[in-house]
């Protein structure tokens, strides 16, 4: 069985435009589920610590996850202990995400450079 998202080799032409694109509908498809994935965590979590409503943790969550800080004040300590450890485990989302995404492309074009000079290593 090969990998997910398996690379062409150095001696093999630049895949096709479609092949391409279902690549990155895979590398988008793996973003999206870390993205949701994330999300539940800080619901689940806001809800827990804070007692929030649905409403009111997606949106804290989904402002953490996206980088731009909570809506909501933190009474707990508990909240606030949770909130800082999402934070850094939503900066890690993101930083793996964004791999995910431009891993195919800068790929794609560091191999049609290659393919293009046909020099050898």
């Amino acid at each position: 069985m090969q990998p997910l998202l398996r690379f062409e080799q150095r001696h093999q032409k630049v895949i096709s435009r479609a092949a391409f694109a279902r690549r990155m509908a895979w590398a988008i498809g793996l973003w999206m589920l870390l993205t949701f994935g994330g999300l539940v965590i800080g619901m689940a979590g806001y809800a827990a610590t804070e007692g929030m409503g649905i409403v009111d943790a997606f949106v804290n969550a989904a402002m953490i996850l996206s980088g731009m800080g909570p809506v909501s004040e933190l009474h707990t300590s508990a909240g606030k202990v949770f909130a800082g450890l999402y934070a850094i485990l939503s900066g890690l989302i993101i930083v793996i995400g964004a791999g995910f995404v431009l891993a195919p492309i800068a790929h794609r074009v560091l191999h049609r450079f290659h393919v293009e000079s046909g020099k050898e290593p």
